[in-house]
């Protein structure tokens, strides 16, 4: 997947609207269309997934600090008058026909919940193809937002997180949570992980970068720790998978990026996770997640379970096995299952450890992986 703005204008890059000049917001500029269909198409043979996040922060709505100014990018002041449904008609008559993609309200959202559920429904209500409708805003408006749209206040289908890239595993699994309990489930993913300046850093001797992002009076971290805290975090909470913002302040970020090899590592590694669900033909809509089945029940970054009850048990273990023998409770579960690991570091079929199988009922030791028990691994634990 892939996300892009198709509405920037008075934004970081203010340099993108589909109209015939930036302040005409009632004629479409046929050519440039054009040729973004061009991107979109080769993008949908190489089977990328399209993530439209149809207007920014700076120009969703008429407030700014707390009150409500004239601000001319706007479309109808944040309201779901001509200028925006013209806008929304466009873009869903002329790309909707592609196979896989999503509407998403806005980046960093703020317009009200009134405006977010019309705009919504005017999407649902226009798109044949109904697809995938999410909402991204800031990590610390979630709850003011997303809780304001779950189960039928809403059309929207899911969210579009953005989050510390150490809190991706919890905060996933609480709007995962939120909207079963209200009746409609939502696909979650993260899509840009904080700090801001940072995110996801280059591989380590990309243009001379020593592969550590470091953020003032906080621990540095690696690629390493995004494979394990945010991709395998979002896995294993239930979400659907992650896209990967540059900061600011790293080389090729988010506004100026033209070498996507700069991260090649961390899409090598997603590549990994994604042939693994595939190979082992994991059924992961039937499964949820169950940390407390290895003793996590705060769903921190100690280790993860993802599990279909009595069939079939992922353990991600972030830090190996360096803190002792790990525990599985398969307690009302009677039978014998098999262990095997998975190395989300390179991939590959699964490998025998320690402990081969065990025999459920309760508490069981799920045993050592094959190689280097300080590193990550992945149990897989099956009938």
């Amino acid at each position: 997947a892939f996300s892009f703005l198709t509405y920037n204008a008075g934004g970081d890059g203010d340099d993108v609207w589909p109209f015939v000049t930036r302040e005409d917001k009632l004629h479409y500029d046929c050519s440039k269309l054009d040729q973004w269909q061009v991107v979109f198409d080769h993008a949908q043979t190489l089977g990328l997934y399209l993530h439209f996040k149809m207007q920014e922060t700076e120009n969703d709505d008429s407030f700014l600090n707390g009150k409500t100014v004239v601000i001319p990018e706007a479309l109808d002041g944040g309201d779901l008058g001509v200028e925006r449904k013209l806008y929304c008609r466009e873009l869903i008559a002329r790309f909707g026909h592609e196979l896989a993609l999503n509407w998403n309200l806005g980046e960093e959202n703020t317009q009200t919940p009134a405006q977010q559920t019309a705009m919504a429904q005017f999407i649902h209500d226009t798109d044949p193809y109904h697809h995938h409708i999410v909402i991204h805003t800031y990590p610390d408006w979630q709850d003011r937002v997303y809780s304001k749209l779950l189960g039928d206040k809403s059309v929207l289908t899911g969210a579009s997180l953005q989050n510390p890239w150490n809190q991706v595993h919890a905060r996933t699994l609480k709007w995962v949570r939120e909207s079963e309990r209200a009746g409609r489930p939502w696909v979650v993913a993260n899509d840009e992980q904080n700090p801001a300046s940072l995110g996801v850093p280059p591989d380590e001797g990309y243009q001379g970068f020593d592969g550590k992002a470091v953020e003032k009076d906080k621990p540095a971290y690696t690629l390493h720790d995004i494979r394990k805290f945010t991709l395998w975090g979002n896995l294993m909470a239930g979400g659907a998978g992650v896209e990967y913002y540059f900061g600011y302040k790293l080389p090729q970020n988010d506004l100026v990026c033209e070498d996507w090899r700069s991260r090649e590592k961390s899409w090598n590694y997603a590549k990994i996770a994604l042939e693994f669900f595939q190979t082992e033909r994991i059924p992961f809509w039937e499964m949820q997640n169950m940390d407390a089945l290895v003793g996590n029940e705060k769903n921190d970054n100690s280790k993860y379970c993802f599990a279909k009850r009595g069939e079939l048990y992922l353990v991600y273990l972030p830090n190996g096995v360096r803190d002792g023998d790990v525990e599985l409770d398969l307690a009302g579960v009677t039978g014998r299952l098999n262990v095997m690991w998975f190395n989300p570091r390179v991939g590959g079929p699964l490998q025998f450890g320690t402990v081969r199988a065990i025999n459920a009922g309760g508490k069981v030791v799920l045993g050592r992986p094959p190689s280097d028990p300080e590193e990550d691994w992945l149990a897989v634990i099956r009938r």
